[in-house]
């Protein structure tokens, strides 16, 4: 028993300190928190009594500076203020093909129209490269002619020429020049994609590529076939060629091996067989046009028809094609 103050031995109601279960403390009877009053911590007002009934207009916000509550907040007259900072636009949304440093077209078309001002406006842009590299392939065929003759007989005599290029220096010497003329293929191929993509190539760019095996055999297969089509009649020759046309696009493109790109150009191609026959029409007289003004056209029309038939690639399989400058 102490003198005074509290009493911790002595249970009496009046001993009871403030905040406990007595009538003085900030508690109910029973343990349970009072809700209001000068000793509660949250300082809302205490709730109505039980079965009454709420004011006209509801009842009034409780006093103090209180956050709205969670979901189904209003937003104040005008909207909310844009969040602090200088932030920059969201980038514009990228084409498919994604990766390409310019531009896609805005829904690129299919046709003739298209594809062949396509070729004139991106070999327009880069037309010195494109001259320089096509010299470079003649003088590398000059070179091959001049080291690998066709046969040191008469070319007057036709069986005599026959013979002399069955020998083992001609043999290597078609081989070699068959095979060089393949690659100058894929190289021009190589320059047309980076056309595509929105790089103008310069004469390095044309031979970045590293798959050779499967461009030379994918080319020795089509040669295979067309030859055997040409020798059976001439028209299953033409449509063979045709098919394949873009079989060093897929290789090229899609690094796909050889049987896979060959099939891949029948099947794309024979899905759009009727304006692929036109675009290849209007392209092979393109090119004739060239080879009837001196051979110097072809200057103009081989990388202009090789352009746009790789932009009718990338049209039909829904790949990047970049906008002309």
């Amino acid at each position: 028993m102490t003198t005074g103050g509290f009493d911790p031995d002595d249970k009496s109601e009046g001993n009871q300190p403030r905040g406990s279960n007595g009538p003085e403390g900030g508690n109910r009877p029973g343990g349970e928190p009072q809700q209001g009053g000068p000793g509660s911590e949250s300082g809302y007002p205490p709730p109505p009594p039980a079965g009454s009934t709420p004011p006209p207009g509801g009842y009034p916000p409780p006093p103090g500076n209180y956050p709205p509550p969670p979901g189904g907040n209003v937003p104040p007259p005008g909207g909310y203020p844009p969040p602090p900072g200088n932030y920059p636009p969201p980038p514009p949304i990228s084409g498919e093909y994604g990766a390409g440093p310019a531009a896609q077209m805005n829904s690129p078309q299919l046709g003739v129209g298209a594809a062949v001002s396509y070729g004139f406006k991106k070999f327009g842009k880069n037309w010195t490269v494109w001259v320089g590299i096509l010299l470079i392939a003649f003088v590398i065929q000059a070179i091959l002619a001049l080291v690998f003759p066709n046969g040191e007989a008469d070319t007057s005599d036709w069986s005599a020429a026959v013979t002399a290029s069955y020998t083992f220096w001609g043999i290597v010497g078609a081989l070699v020049t068959t095979i060089v003329g393949w690659l100058i293929q894929a190289a021009l191929v190589r320059g047309a994609l980076f056309e595509l993509d929105g790089n103008r190539p310069n004469i390095g760019s044309f031979f970045q590529f590293n798959n050779v095996g499967a461009v030379i055999l994918a080319c020795f297969l089509v040669g295979i076939m067309t030859t055997i089509g040409f020798f059976v009649f001439v028209i299953p020759g033409i449509v063979l060629v045709f098919l394949s046309w873009w079989t060093v696009q897929f290789v090229m493109d899609q690094n796909q091996d050889a049987l896979t790109a060959i099939r891949s150009s029948f099947r794309t191609i024979w899905s759009h067989f009727g304006p692929l026959l036109g675009l290849a029409a209007v392209l092979v007289l393109l090119n004739i046009a060239g080879a009837i003004l001196l051979l110097i056209g072809l200057l103009v029309t081989v990388p202009v028809t090789l352009i746009a038939s790789t932009y009718a690639y990338r049209v039909v399989t829904g790949r990047y094609v970049s906008v002309p400058d």
